[in-house]
């Protein structure tokens, strides 16, 4: 009996104790539990709070990021980007909320302090916000640059008409194209091809695609895009506010008229103009130098001969007529056969921009422009440069011409330095010239064959030579007199130069009633331009135009730039938590 009693004993002392045994598993249990519900709890807080702070970093990056595309929509709607932060007092501001997300932007638009050689660089910072979340987006950005913009790819058949103007089998265009939008109706390709030309770069449409381009997508060797923002060639005040500008800055700064005499032989000269001839050389010193006859007067062609700019006021819906350049006649003084003239190193040209950059040599004329000189101005006297041919009509230096009227060159114009194979300037080549033309005139390369119909010859009043025919390109052959005035066209005219037309289209004169055959008429650089202008049809030239990938650097002025679209520069973006 006792044992037994022992035995219940320690079954009863068992018992309890493993009843307190589970009890005390199960309370460390519930607190192992706890602690792992209270980790669950804290890494789920956790990845919610990190996942809120990840989605307002997201939302405060997004937002940052808009502020910049919008501080880009800003700077493309501008018509003169420069004179819209003077404006602001230098900086431009905008900011914006999105309710939905309960993020913000604020960008601030200035100009950064070291520019890209001539071109200006701008600095855009803009701060995205979301809760407790910043980001911040700084970009250094310029204005983008297209090899050939067309405001419209049509050339004027009337006072208020257009007609379509093709590029054709054999043309090479190894040039970045973009032609504005046309806003026709019923809308059509605003690209006209006949044949098979050759687009060796991109080329951008302000267009939508559509089927009206799939037979033709083959021939954009380089890529085609659409729906890109429009050119601002076609805004007056954007070009008026640019030769405003220039005309500024100018050290050198000419207004045409008609000569103090005019009164005694200006019944002999027909559909007349004032302007300014300026003739480009490298002298035998290796100097680039300039002459300037200032008070020239054109003499237009026969009559019912004219060509088409836009009509000022009209936002280019009429057009009008000028008479083309037929020659020119200089001031002339027996004692001083130039009476007018002047003779000036490239280099006393030049000038600071307002905006910073790099100087550059500028001339700027209230008027018409003549550039190019004649074989005969090789001469040393009475009148000539001293130089041999093929130092004429050759730039050394960087220069940009500004003229409110007409442009019209009258010989190749090409730059000095080295060269790459093929012909164009080598990238390390510092000569350049730019061209603009304001909204009165337009830039054309003149047909000296023309002035044979003209019979021109020296201006004589009772016996006093008051004016001295001046021929412009190369005598048709050697055996003519130096005077003649039968001239031939180059077998290839070269233009080397960045150029901008305000009041019309770059091309070329008179090409319906030229007998010749289709010739080259090389361009090496860039062509802005409000119309097409005509280059050849059945007649004229062929366009044979390269982009001078120079001019993507600061080689040219920023007023000689007009597109409507900016650009990050190279290792540009930054992006961080302020």
């Amino acid at each position: 009996m006792v044992m037994i009693k022992i035995k219940i004993r320690k079954i009863k002392k068992y018992q309890s104790f493993r009843k307190g045994s589970i009890l005390a598993l199960v309370v460390i249990a519930l607190i192992i539990l706890a602690i792992l519900g209270l980790g669950i709890l804290d890494v789920a807080f956790g990845v919610r709070r990190q996942a809120i702070v990840l989605k307002n970093e997201t939302s405060a990056m997004l937002a940052a990021e808009a502020g910049y595309e919008r501080a880009v929509f800003w700077m493309e709607q501008q018509p003169d980007v420069i004179s819209s932060l003077v404006t602001a007092g230098g900086t431009a501001i905008g900011s914006n909320t999105f309710t939905g997300s309960n993020s913000s932007y604020n960008y601030t638009i200035t100009r950064n302090i070291i520019p890209a050689g001539a071109r200006v660089v701008y600095r855009i910072v803009s701060d995205g916000h979301c809760g407790t979340s910043n980001r911040t987006v700084r970009v250094l950005v310029m204005q983008a640059v297209t090899g050939w913009d067309m405001g419209l790819c049509r050339v004027p058949g009337g006072t208020s008409s257009t007609t379509p103007v093709y590029f054709k089998t054999g043309e090479i265009l190894d040039i970045p194209i973009h032609i504005n939008k046309y806003n026709d109706s019923p809308d059509v390709a605003d690209i006209y091809i006949s044949g098979t030309p050759r687009f060796l770069q991109g080329v951008e449409m302000g267009e939508s695609k559509g089927s009206k381009y799939n037979g033709v997508m083959g021939l954009f060797e380089g890529g085609i895009s659409f729906d890109q923002p429009d050119s601002k060639i076609t805004d007056e005040t954007v070009i008026t506010a640019k030769v405003n500008r220039f005309a500024a800055m100018a050290a050198y700064n000419y207004t045409p008229a008609y000569p103090s005499n005019w009164s005694s032989w200006s019944s002999k000269v027909t559909n007349p103009a004032p302007a300014v001839q300026l003739e480009f050389f490298v002298d035998n010193a290796g100097v680039g130098k300039v002459r300037i006859t200032n008070n020239c007067v054109v003499q237009g062609f026969a009559a019912n001969t004219y060509d088409y700019a836009i009509k000022p006021g009209t936002n280019g819906t009429q057009y009008q007529t000028y008479k083309i350049y037929g020659c020119h006649y200089i001031p002339y003084n027996i004692s001083n056969p130039r009476p007018d003239s002047n003779i000036m190193n490239i280099a006393d040209t030049y000038v600071t921009p307002s905006y910073g950059g790099s100087p550059f040599g500028l001339i700027y004329v209230n008027g018409n422009v003549i550039i190019g000189s004649a074989e005969e101005n090789t001469a040393a006297a009475p009148a000539g440069l001293g130089v041999s041919l093929s130092q004429l009509n050759i730039v050394q230096g960087n220069i940009c011409v500004v003229a409110t009227g007409n442009i019209w060159i009258a010989n190749s114009l090409t730059v000095a330095g080295n060269r790459k194979t093929g012909g164009m300037p080598a990238d390390d080549n510092p000569n350049m010239i730019s061209l603009l033309s304001g909204t009165l005139g337009v830039i054309k390369v003149i047909d000296p064959k023309i002035q044979k119909t003209l019979a021109a010859a020296d201006i004589t009043v009772s016996g006093t030579t008051y004016a001295k025919y001046e021929p412009t390109g190369l005598k048709n052959s050697s055996g003519l007199p130096s005077r003649t005035n039968d001239r031939k066209v180059l077998n290839t005219m070269v233009v080397e130069a960045g150029i901008i037309v305000g009041g019309g289209g770059w091309g070329a004169e008179n090409v319906d009633s030229r007998q010749e055959s289709l010739t080259p008429l090389t361009v090496r650089g860039t062509i802005t331009e409000r119309v097409r202008g005509v280059v050849g049809q059945t007649k004229g030239f062929l366009k044979d135009y390269h982009f001078d990938e120079r001019l993507l650097e600061g080689f040219i002025p920023e007023d000689m730039r007009l597109k409507g679209k900016y650009i990050p520069v190279p290792a540009g973006w930054e992006d961080y938590r302020p």
